[in-house]
């Protein structure tokens, strides 16, 4: 008998996530039905996401998240034993899956991953991915950047953040990335940002101003709060806004109050649009392939912060959502 250890969700967050929250288990698994397969997870990722998407779980349910994991025994034609796969199956080591998919909120299909050693398998957790998916689609589909804009990036340090403004620089446009270190504010200018902000140091509004003197045409934000509100401050008319995250406010109890920016929304004209990206779950394939082939080409850089062993994914998690890592954040098993 398969012993799964499994990260459950056993107290609602207040502030940052605890051991109290989230609780260490064991779990006997049962033998496999027709159509099933047993997979050990070896790579897992750790995303901002999950904090504001847990307490929609209900008590005693596994915590949420992503994995790559290795088939070890099967019951399907459709998943042989030694495939790869990514899969929504949250934080268990030990997961059996049907090969028919039931739709759930959290929950897409198992996806076998090419195993000829081409790119670290970890990469179909972030660029070729749900965050490769996030920054190519949320970007491209809601900024429609045009070639000689400007595009600010908040959160710009980490995974979606770093990527979308890659993909604004081959798309011709100035980008402005404002993050929370010097180090990484270091890291986006080697990756061809034209002006970065450390929000921790600067007086962001007046940066702003110095680094887009002709204002604003695009925004990605990652953060909202009042970081949000002074980049919509400084947005060109018909100026759009892709809203994919607020970091901000994640481990708040309550929404914050921050300065109200529908004024500018109005007399500017704005398009303001939020997004989850698995709307688009069926062009994902189109945002791997877009790029993985300006990641051949040396047109998009990559980077990982990787945290080992399955007991440390409680500080990774922390981690993440005090912006210590710089891009994508990975614990290995």
């Amino acid at each position: 008998m398969v012993k799964a250890k499994v990260f459950i969700y056993a107290k609602p967050f207040e502030g940052m996530p605890t051991a109290e929250n989230l609780k260490l288990v064991e779990e006997d698994l049962p033998p496999l039905k027709d159509g099933e397969f047993l997979v050990e997870a070896t790579y897992f990722s750790v995303d901002p996401y999950m904090r504001a998407y847990a307490p929609r779980l209900s008590i005693g349910e596994v915590m949420i998240g992503q994995q790559v994991a290795k088939i070890t025994e099967s019951k399907s034609a459709k998943f042989p034993v030694g495939k790869h796969v990514t899969g929504s199956f949250g934080w268990r080591t030990h997961t059996i899956v049907n090969e028919v998919h039931e739709p759930h909120q959290f929950k897409w299909p198992a996806t076998l991953l090419p195993d000829d050693g081409s790119v670290p398998l970890s990469y179909f957790l972030g660029i070729f991915g749900m965050i490769g998916a996030t920054a190519y689609l949320g970007f491209l589909n809601i900024c429609k950047p045009k070639e000689g804009e400007t595009v600010v990036i908040t959160g710009a340090g980490g995974a979606v953040g770093s990527l979308v403004g890659q993909i604004a620089k081959i798309k011709g446009c100035k980008v402005i990335g404002i993050t929370g270190t010097d180090e990484k504010c270091q890291w986006l200018k080697s990756l061809g940002f034209d002006s970065t902000i450390n929000y921790k140091k600067d007086d962001v509004a007046k940066a702003l101003k110095e680094a887009a003197p002709k204002g604003i045409d695009c925004f990605f934000d990652n953060v909202g709060g009042e970081i949000a509100t002074t980049v919509i401050s400084q947005l060109n008319r018909f100026g759009r806004v892709s809203c994919c995250g607020a970091i901000t406010n994640y481990n708040e109890s309550s929404f914050p109050k921050v300065t109200t920016f529908l004024t500018h929304v109005v007399l500017k004209e704005l398009e303001m649009k939020g997004f989850i990206v698995t709307t688009w779950f069926d062009r994902w394939d189109e945002a791997a392939a877009a790029n993985k082939e300006w990641l051949k080409q040396g047109k998009l850089q990559y980077r990982e912060t990787v945290t080992e062993g399955f007991e440390n994914m409680i500080n990774a998690f922390v981690g993440v959502l005090k912006g210590e890592n710089i891009g994508k954040a990975i614990v290995k098993v």
